[in-house]
């Protein structure tokens, strides 16, 4: 099956999945016991898969990706996204807990963060940036709206949170895989004396889920190929919880004005991924420009979604040709709108 068949047969079963009835009924108890809204800022990198890692149901998570994890609240497009989200919670009666994040490998520097060109300070350094604005942003006498810094080793998925107060005070999950609830939760405490009693109640369940997870990682093993670049997909947009796959997509959130600079890194990436011999040259790349919508199709929401899919494309297109012009003769490309309830991708007429 040729790589554009794959990835739309892989969103048919992921939606199909989505829709199932256990697994709505899994984020709606999920949900009721945990009713902090959580959001998660990280890098293009495909192997932050942020619910998989804490064993979430998919669809409570709200990701914001971008380059590196860099973001800036001022850019419009991102603080429409983000008001939209905030407006949502509050409807609901729901606090929420912002995480920004960083990641890195402690195996091998060449596995960590490209964005960043693999300097795991700098990524550290910017995720506590992106922290401090949303303090600026939702203040902190009351913590209603609460980020924190979560780092991520990402040989085993563990997670490294860091204080709230103290940037150096840390909990490092692959360290405490023993740790019981309540050692766990008068940890988080210490790192976050501020914290609402709730959302520290929700925060220590992404935690155990962790512990969980990397346990199990470290259990079957993994080979070295799921730790290093192999991505053959160039996704663009919103809309990509069902495209998690070990090393096969970088995916790119358009949150600032420099968001063809992150095509041209994932172009790099991924032309690397060709030159080394990571990909095979007779699947191509595909480029995946994606719009997320809430409306119902043909509405004008949602044909607004398809201007903006079709808009993505051809910037990202244009990019790549301009900047990464050895990779495209292997390029193929599709976009497509995501309706958000089913998270099926509609394809565009091509």
């Amino acid at each position: 099956m040729e790589l554009r068949q794959q990835i739309i047969a892989r969103n048919e079963e992921q939606s199909a999945l989505f829709c199932e009835a256990s697994e709505r009924l899994a984020r709606a108890g999920f949900r009721s016991q945990h009713p902090t809204e959580i959001a998660v800022f990280k890098c293009m990198d495909g192997r932050l898969d942020f619910a998989r890692i804490t064993m979430t149901p998919n669809g409570v998570i709200q990701p914001f990706r971008n380059v590196g994890g860099t973001f800036n609240l001022g850019w419009p497009f991102l603080g429409e996204v983000l008001r939209g989200w905030v407006d949502y919670t509050v409807s609901r009666g729901r606090n929420r807990l912002i995480i920004a994040t960083y990641h890195y490998s402690s195996s091998n520097p060449d596995w960590g963060c490209k964005g960043h060109n693999h300097d795991t300070k700098k990524a550290c350094n910017a995720a506590h940036d992106l922290a401090r604005q949303f303090e600026d942003v939702f203040g902190a006498s009351t913590r209603v709206t609460h980020p924190i810094v979560v780092g991520i080793e990402t040989d085993e998925d563990a997670l490294i949170l860091h204080g709230e107060r103290d940037p150096e005070l840390v909990y490092n999950v692959a360290q405490h895989l023993g740790d019981t609830d309540k050692e766990i939760r008068g940890f988080l405490r210490e790192l976050y004396p501020s914290m609402l009693e709730q959302t520290l109640e929700d925060l220590l369940q992404l935690v155990v889920g962790n512990q969980f997870h990397v346990r199990e990682t470290r259990r079957i093993g993994r080979k070295p190929i799921e730790l290093d670049h192999a991505e053959r997909v160039i996704a663009v947009g919103r809309g990509f919880d069902w495209l998690h796959m070990p090393n096969t997509a970088l995916i790119i959130g358009p949150y600032d004005h420099k968001w063809p600079d992150a095509v041209e890194t994932a172009g790099q990436i991924v032309l690397k991924n060709l030159t080394l011999g990571r990909i095979p040259e007779r699947d191509g790349v595909l480029v995946l420009p994606s719009a997320l919508s809430h409306d119902p199709v043909g509405s004008f929401g949602w044909n607004l979604g398809v201007e903006k899919a079709r808009y993505l494309e051809r910037v990202t297109l244009e990019t790549l040709k301009e900047r990464v012009p050895d990779l495209m003769p292997y390029v193929r490309h599709c976009s497509g709108v995501l309706e958000a309830d089913t998270r099926r991708f509609h394809l565009l007429d091509q």
